[in-house]
């Protein structure tokens, strides 16, 4: 409580006459990209399983979010402590299992009460579809993976990952079959199919319990330590990145697969 209040304090200078001029120009709106860039940062981090690294990212969390419900306090709309307060009080009220003498006997049951408390008790609206429970807002990739894993609950699912793999083959066939279609529809059609590619490999992901976000994020960074391994290579025998020296960078390529990043 004391390092927190410590933070809501510094927060509140800044904010204030005499603090910071880029602090107070802030808005909601204009910290919303930060927020963003920051979340990742620390999903970065996480990654990595760098602690230090961890913890940096958590305390510049830290600071956007309680910046943000100081900039609402200002405006007389909430105060940090009621986004607090309120937060603590949904976390007991979701979790009666725990906090009273509802019993459960698996996580199922735990997420089938959570999604009735916030009808029954929260007063939130039924939702008309289960895909209508999952956020438009969030990134492509991850809405897809939660649209299939609410489809799946359902019941709506492969039964065996070769059903999956099938379908993967499938749409990469639609895919082919576009790229050499030379008609006046091609760009649009081939954006559909691709799309669906997409879609079937992230459930794919699903089925096999591996998270699609996490697992691209993964092969970002391989692929950024490969390309870093060329290019340091490539300068040290002088040569120029481009398509020309294309079978050079690939032999690179391999060399940090097979030496440095297998």
């Amino acid at each position: 409580m004391k390092e927190f209040k410590a933070l809501y304090d510094t927060i509140v200078k800044l904010r204030s006459p005499g603090g910071c001029s880029w602090d107070q120009e802030q808005t909601p709106q204009s910290l919303r990209g930060a927020l963003i860039e920051e979340t990742y940062e620390c999903l970065e981090a996480i990654d990595e399983g760098d602690s230090a690294h961890i913890e940096e990212e958590l305390g510049d969390l830290y600071l956007l979010v309680t910046m943000l419900a100081y900039m609402h306090e200002q405006e007389g709309k909430f105060s940090a402590a009621d986004a607090l307060q309120k937060v603590n009080e949904k976390l007991i009220r979701r979790h009666p299992h725990v906090f009273g003498d509802v019993k459960v006997n698996n996580v199922n049951e735990i997420l089938d009460n959570w999604a009735k408390i916030k009808v029954e008790q929260e007063g939130r609206k039924q939702k008309d579809s289960l895909m209508d429970e999952v956020s438009s807002g969030m990134p492509p990739m991850d809405r897809a993976y939660k649209l299939q894993k609410k489809a799946a609950k359902a019941g709506f699912d492969w039964p065996d990952t070769e059903g999956v793999v099938l379908k993967i083959k499938e749409e990469l066939g639609e895919v082919q079959d576009q790229i050499i279609y030379n008609g006046e529809q091609r760009a649009e059609k081939l954006e559909e199919e691709l799309g669906d590619l997409l879609f079937s490999v992230i459930n794919l992901c699903r089925f096999l319990k591996i998270e699609p976000s996490a697992a691209l994020r993964r092969t970002n960074s391989k692929f950024v330590d490969r390309f870093k391994y060329v290019e340091k290579k490539m300068k040290e025998f002088n040569y120029e990145l481009n398509k020309e020296n294309l079978n050079k960078m690939d032999k690179f390529w391999n060399e940090a697969k097979e030496i440095k990043y297998g």
